[in-house]
């Protein structure tokens, strides 16, 4: 009975560790993801489909946080801009989603002088070799944006690729077809300007967010491939999609201090030259951590087994020996019921044969 109770025991310890990994949150497996290695396991357990919704959950916070970024800097550039304009800029018209600036091209604001980085206008070419120089030559600078007649194109060092936005995509939201230089400067001094701030966050925030996904993603896949040669080597026999899971929630760490450094960004622009290095490097430490745990588990998980196997192997047994005591009981109990009826019938006939005897000795 006591081994019976130790058995029952183990089964609902193991059955309420089940339950409590199933109800994981978001902010939990968060939380396990940076601290606790050992729970990996149990978050691969519950599936691919809750390891990528964990993954687009936490790449909307990153796509939030470079996007209240960017309506910052946009902020930033409107104050400082108002007077730029004022005082400095030359007259520019907007009408039909084309942007034109009078005087000579390109105009070039250094990195210094610029909330956003280096900046260059060029409201006349149309040349796309132009325009790669362009964007070549504000990523050299660490960032900043280049102005088209027909477009804005953004190179941010935090985020991949180049961002670019339509003017005809802005019209379309903010609902302005045509301004020029006086009621720029007029709207950003009104509380309209708000409406602007909204429009840039929601016209980055799909872009940012596939980019960032896709990104993410792939570094997951790169990180898999090199933990089916970690298991390989831990001699653990395991399925692509678990390693897969696995490396999503090990990049847990490196997202959030690109987080991190997308936050610092907004108020001191630096790079990092080794960040994406760094980037993986932290990942792909989680991820060996976590395939070495789990075959620790695995072990862990044998052993409880091997108990619960032993433990019913005995309980079984002593059921056994219990069901042979029991029949041998009652076999015993039924040939003393035989031997019992067997003397009352040799009694019987004993009295029988002593009363066929008696009327013989009395005529004597």
């Amino acid at each position: 009975m006591e081994n019976e109770k130790k058995t029952d025991d183990v089964k609902e310890k193991l059955k309420k560790e089940d339950e409590n990994e199933l109800n994981m949150g978001f902010f939990k497996k968060l939380w396990y993801s940076i601290v606790d290695v050992e729970k990996y396991p149990s978050m691969v357990a519950q599936g691919f489909g809750r390891a990528v919704g964990y993954l687009v959950k936490i790449i909307i916070i990153l796509t939030i946080v470079f996007c209240l970024g960017v309506v910052y800097q946009a902020y930033g550039v409107v104050n400082e801009g108002v007077e730029y304009l004022q005082n400095s800029f030359p007259e520019f018209s907007y009408k039909d989603s084309v942007l034109n600036i009078e005087g000579n091209m390109p105009i070039t604001i250094s990195a210094e002088d610029s909330y956003v980085g280096e900046t260059i206008i060029d409201t006349k070419t149309e040349d796309e070799n132009t325009i790669n120089d362009y964007v070549n030559k504000v990523t050299n600078a660490g960032g900043g944006i280049v102005i088209l007649k027909d477009e804005i194109r953004i190179k941010n060092p935090s985020v991949p690729g180049t961002i670019s936005y339509s003017y005809e995509d802005i019209s379309k939201t903010t609902q302005i077809t045509e301004f020029n230089k006086q009621d720029v400067i007029d709207f950003a001094k009104s509380s309209q300007i708000i409406s602007l701030y909204v429009s840039i966050f929601l016209a980055i925030f799909m872009y940012v967010f596939i980019m960032q996904f896709m990104l993410t993603a792939w570094n997951a896949v790169i990180l898999s491939i090199f933990g089916l040669f970690t298991a390989w080597v831990a001699k653990i026999k395991m399925r692509y999609v678990a390693i897969f899971n696995m490396s999503v929630y090990a990049l847990t760490l490196s997202i959030i201090l690109n987080i991190l450094y997308i936050a610092i960004n907004i108020f001191v622009p630096f790079e990092i030259e080794y960040f994406q290095v760094m980037y993986v490097t932290v990942a792909a430490i989680y991820l060996i951590a976590a395939i070495f745990i789990l075959k620790s588990e695995f072990v862990k998980k044998q052993m409880e087994l091997m108990k619960i196997a032993e433990a019913q192997e005995i309980i079984k047994k002593q059921l056994e020996e219990k069901q042979k005591e029991d029949d041998e009981k009652k076999e015993r109990q039924e040939q003393k019921k035989k031997d019992k009826e067997k003397e009352e019938k040799e009694r019987k006939k004993e009295q029988e044969n002593n009363k066929g005897e008696e009327p013989q000795g009395s005529g004597a």
